[in-house]
């Protein structure tokens, strides 16, 4: 038997992935528009950006928010 599928649409992809597309479809410029925290705004780099997310609850889920919306427009 098949096991269910999951709701869950950031099911199987990585927090890596999620800051990785989004810069490339939006620019840190933007990404820092619509979740300002510093490691979008100043000197933004995918590794400063994983580390801070990881320990920033909040920040992780608008940041997941944004993806899942984006995905759900494509």
């Amino acid at each position: 038997m098949p096991e269910p599928k999951s709701n869950d649409p950031l099911h199987g992809v990585t927090l890596e992935r999620v800051v990785t597309e989004l810069a490339a479809h939006y620019g840190w410029e933007a990404m820092g528009e619509r979740v300002p925290v510093r490691c979008f705004l100043f000197d933004p780099s995918i590794k400063s950006s994983l580390t801070f997310l990881r320990k920033t609850p909040w920040a992780r889920a608008r940041v997941e928010e944004m993806y899942v919306r984006w995905k759900a427009q494509a």
